[in-house]
């Protein structure tokens, strides 16, 4: 388990009533909380376990606009802008900078992929310049050894502190007036003529007009509960991090087979971009037809296993008593083994490429799962048949970085205001 988050205390007495309850305190349900807080609407958030346990602290910490999905730029544009801004409006530091984030290019086939995703990119106003010959070697630490076609770089692009940014951002939420529950598992969603009527939560039930899932891999076991149907797999990425290691390059830089970005400690958060563990569970078959082709697409990217999630999650109910202990209460944080072997492959293939980093140290290790979909692209928006339920999860991967726009958006559609950015790309109903 990550050790280095900061505790944020659970309020104490859940109260009778509240505008909009949201279930999961990672990084997504706190912004979600900060968003709705700020218009002086009552929200509550509820988190089985401690806020950001999960995949929310476990991540590499890039905030990036650069490789996303075309229609993930806009929301990215507008969380870069917000991280900006909470720098100074906040009252807590999230160790946001905008450093720069490279992505290389190995071959002319990796270039000319990057070249076409800059043109689509550059409608939406994304800024990033495809680098070669000199350019390119300037940008690269000294004693490099690359050898590259090229590179995409995003100068704009920047890094926050996964262990840091959600403890923040909830104290500020709180501040705002949000009720903030830990150890607190939503068990089931009470409803009253077709519609959102309160939460049941392990210390009683929360009567509420509008409810936000945020709950990130526990979201399709939590929606299949309620008879709706989510399609989202777990997939698990291990990560190390070195003790502060001084000189080092200040710009995060992903290739084939590492990425790395410095940490505001000094180290370096280290991964394999490409290889992230797909546990064969349950899901796997119940989803099959919805992933295939997805699957087909990124096979070089993740790697099947089959180990003991699939007895893990084959015990898990689909149903359950709410006034008994729910599959929640049973984990209270989902905490992964990382991979040794991968995380060999990316300190080797770094050290090859980088002499700076051959003999690194490594402080640590962990991993995470992420809620990934079908499409890599959110669900945030309402849930046709049940009127007052929404979802805001399936981040697969790139919740951190947009989660400040996430939960600007999901505060709009609640609200009915004007969306931040044009919501449908992330409809429920695409899936």
């Amino acid at each position: 388990m990550y050790p280095q988050i900061p505790t944020v205390p659970s309020d104490a007495q859940l109260p009778a009533r509240t505008d909009v309850a949201i279930i999961g305190g990672g990084i997504v349900g706190v912004c979600t909380a900060y968003a709705l807080a700020a218009r002086g609407i009552a929200v509550t958030l509820l988190e089985k376990g401690e806020i950001a346990a999960e995949q929310s602290s476990r991540n590499w910490g890039w905030v990036r606009s650069m490789g996303r999905d075309l229609a993930e730029i806009p929301l990215a544009l507008a969380s870069l802008r917000l991280w900006d801004a909470w720098q100074t409006t906040l009252g807590e530091d999230t160790g946001f900078v905008r450093t720069g984030i490279c992505y290389a290019c190995e071959n002319p086939r990796q270039l000319a992929d990057q070249e076409s995703w800059l043109r689509g990119a550059s409608a939406f106003g994304a800024e990033a310049r495809l680098l070669a010959g000199d350019e390119l070697r300037r940008h690269l630490p000294e004693g490099a050894r690359a050898g590259w076609s090229g590179a995409l770089f995003a100068p704009h692009d920047g890094r926050a502190e996964p262990q840091l940014a959600s403890a923040a951002i909830a104290r500020a939420a709180r501040r705002l007036g949000a009720q903030l529950f830990t150890r607190c598992a939503v068990r089931g969603v009470g409803t009253e003529g077709g519609r959102v009527a309160s939460v049941i939560t392990e210390r009683g039930e929360l009567h509420c007009s509008s409810v936000v899932l945020a709950g990130g891999a526990w979201s399709s076991l939590l929606c299949r509960s309620l008879g709706i149907r989510l399609p989202q797999l777990k997939v698990i990425a291990s990560v190390l991090r070195t003790p502060p290691m001084p000189g080092g390059p200040e710009q995060a830089l992903g290739a084939s087979r590492f990425a790395f970005r410095k940490r505001a400690d000094g180290g370096y958060t280290i991964a394999q971009r490409t290889a992230n563990l797909a546990p064969i569970t349950p899901d796997s078959f119940r989803y099959l037809g919805d992933f295939l082709p997805a699957l087909g697409r990124q096979y070089r990217e993740v790697r099947v296993r089959l180990g003991r999630e699939f007895v893990d999650e084959w015990r898990l109910p689909s149903r359950w008593d709410l006034d008994g202990i729910s599959p929640f209460e049973r984990c209270r944080v989902l905490d992964p083994a990382p991979s040794p072997a991968i995380l060999e492959e990316a300190r080797a293939a770094l050290g090859a490429v980088y002499p700076f980093f051959k003999n690194l140290r490594i402080a640590q290790s962990w991993a995470g799962a992420m809620d990934v979909t079908p499409d890599a692209i959110p669900v945030i928006g309402p849930v046709a048949q049940l009127p007052g339920m929404f979802l805001s999860t399936g981040y697969s991967g790139h919740g951190f970085g947009i989660a400040p726009g996430a939960g600007q958006l999901m505060a709009d559609l609640i609200m009915g205001t004007q969306p931040l950015v044009d919501p449908r790309p992330f409809r429920f109903e695409r899936l």
